[in-house]
């Protein structure tokens, strides 16, 4: 029985507190080998000096804004497997529920 109420309450919290997530959608074709989520960047401007290829769209919401440095590297343990450089986050803000969300593109560089 305390098993069973335990398990209640937390899907009650999870359902009530949100979790926060990050979605990555591929978008390019082919494949990259993977590389290490330490040497992705986050960018908030396009690196205009480096060609590159976009390989993802990339979202995240539901993070407290403290959280920011967790955020990042859950998007670089997300994009690594397609073989990112980079992500540039073009757009985010503070949702009505005062949880922070962004979006963006996952690319990698041409002359990598």
């Amino acid at each position: 029985m305390l098993k069973v109420s335990f398990l209640g309450i937390s899907c009650m919290l999870l359902i009530v507190c949100g979790c926060a997530s990050v979605n990555v959608t591929k978008t390019a074709k082919g494949y990259f080998e993977p590389t290490t989520p330490d040497d992705i960047e986050i960018l908030v401007t396009i690196p205009r000096e480096r060609p590159y290829i976009e390989l993802a769209t990339v979202t995240t919401q539901k993070w407290l804004t403290a959280d920011t440095a967790k955020m990042h590297n859950s998007l670089r343990a997300k994009c690594a497997p397609l073989g990112a450089n980079a992500v540039i986050l073009g757009s985010s803000g503070i949702d009505y529920e005062g949880y922070f969300w962004a979006s963006g593109v996952a690319i990698r560089y041409k002359d990598k």
